[in-house]
């Protein structure tokens, strides 16, 4: 059964995470909290750079942010993904349903070539 997905959200997701540094500071806020600055010493680059893509993440629920005193403190946002992983279930179950019926049709195929063609 196919679920329905909300295609504007998954987009702007997937979009979020298509980029190497947004997946790296989800997975980096997986294991702890850190500010802006750090997290932008971490992946080597200047804070607007890392603002921006806090920014990014920030807008799809990904992650959240809260200044404390002077410093932008962030964590993983409400967002769980779940929508998103299940979707990809989704899409890799009809993807091996495709290639267990591909196997079945070559499997045929080579016992016909192995026993010989049946005749008409």
């Amino acid at each position: 059964m196919m679920v329905q997905f909300d295609s504007l959200a998954l987009d702007h997701s997937f979009a979020a995470l298509a980029d190497s540094t947004r997946r790296g500071v989800i997975v980096q806020l997986g294991t702890e909290e850190a500010s802006v600055t750090v997290l932008a010493e971490r992946f080597n680059m200047t804070v607007t750079g890392m603002k921006k893509h806090i920014a990014v993440l920030e807008r799809v629920g990904l992650v959240a942010t809260e200044k404390v005193g002077r410093v932008r403190i962030c964590r993983l946002g409400p967002h769980s993904l779940a929508a998103e992983a299940r979707f990809i279930e989704q899409v890799r179950a009809s993807f091996e349903a495709r290639f267990d019926a591909l196997d079945r049709v070559l499997d045929a195929l080579k016992q016909e070539e192995e026993h010989g063609r049946p005749s008409d």
